[in-house]
């Protein structure tokens, strides 16, 4: 199934945290493709912002929120009155579910809960697709397909398994492809791309400390993840959105989206990469213990291939370069026109 730019001209669609790295380029996008779009989350929490410089606000209706307050996230999707839901709203950083467990889980779990049981209240809505994460599975030592075991060691991945379950649950129980609305969740690999100053996320924190002229810290210069641009998972949870309304009975159910074979690399082959990209920079390995994470993830999207005719357009090392010089325009310039 391809994108299909008329699907989207003047459908309404709700997306929740809309002004995070991948909220803010999912709604740029969708504004181009003509889309009526809402968003629903917090504000921009970095400064230069992707979203203002964008100026997003003046191209979309912005509700401020939190996905943890039930009857505020009800109330939103009542006024936007959407056809198609994106739910990525979600406490996203490993490091800081270990500070912050029970914030967490509610973020990412009852947040889920709660916009599922808005969508039961709300008429209209066609599609849903609920971002989770490579990271919902137990076992990630091999290439993880969608039916291979849920889990999680901590809470981030543990928060995003059971939204997994959550969603399959309400799905059967309340919110069938049957009545008419598909429902899929998407598990990407690790998202990069211009634009995101999230802290304890490798590129950030190597971009920082390359301008600043100091050498970045690697936690685990060894860890193996599945790298992609941004633009190559958002077009996967379009397509997603867009299959799972025409043909709920077919894509409402979980799908992953990570790199062809060859694109998982280590922490530290992408550290090389961005400072040869840059011209500058070193790093070092943080010294003592640091927070038990996988050593290595992985995933099979053969099923997106197959079913989705999705497959990811750039490779790693494209989208290292791409992400790099994305940062080097915002630094440089000041602009996102880029």
């Amino acid at each position: 199934m391809q994108l299909d730019p008329g699907f989207w001209q003047g459908r309404k669609v709700l997306v929740t945290g809309h002004a995070g790295f991948k909220g803010t380029w999912l709604t740029a996008w969708l504004c181009e493709l003509g889309a009526e779009v809402t968003g629903f989350g917090h504000p921009p929490r970095w400064t230069p912002s992707l979203h203002e410089l964008l100026g997003l606000d003046r191209r979309m209706r912005t509700i401020t929120g939190d996905v943890r307050d039930r009857a505020a996230l009800a109330a939103a999707l009542a006024a936007a009155e959407p056809e198609i839901v994106l739910h990525l709203a979600a406490r996203p950083i490993v490091l800081e579910a270990l500070e912050d467990p029970v914030g967490t889980v509610e973020s990412n779990l009852v947040g889920t809960m709660n916009l599922l049981e808005a969508v039961r209240v709300v008429p209209g809505v066609r599609a849903v697709v609920v971002v989770t994460s490579d990271k919902c599975y137990r076992e990630p030592h091999q290439a993880c397909r969608e039916n291979d075991p849920l889990g999680g060691d901590e809470p981030y991945a543990a928060s995003k398994a059971c939204a997994e379950i959550l969603v399959h649950a309400w799905r059967a129980s309340f919110l069938p492809p049957g009545s008419g609305i598909g429902i899929a969740t998407a598990r990407a690999g690790n998202v990069i791309g211009g634009g995101d100053w999230s802290a304890h996320r490798l590129i950030p924190d190597l971009v920082r400390s390359f301008a600043a002229a100091r050498p970045a810290t690697l936690r685990r210069p060894g860890a193996i993840r599945p790298w992609q641009h941004v633009l190559d998972a958002l077009a996967g949870y379009l397509r997603l959105a867009q299959a799972a309304a025409l043909d709920p009975m077919r894509f409402a159910s979980a799908w992953n989206f990570g790199p062809d074979p060859g694109g998982d690399w280590t922490v530290a082959e992408v550290a090389a990469a961005v400072s040869r990209r840059l011209g500058a920079g070193r790093w070092q390995v943080e010294q003592g213990s640091v927070p038990a994470e996988s050593a290595l993830q992985r995933l099979s999207s053969e099923r997106a291939k197959r079913r989705l005719g999705w497959r990811p357009l750039l490779s790693t090392a494209e989208a290292v370069d791409w992400t790099v010089d994305g940062y080097r325009e915002l630094l440089e310039t000041g602009r996102a026109d880029w």
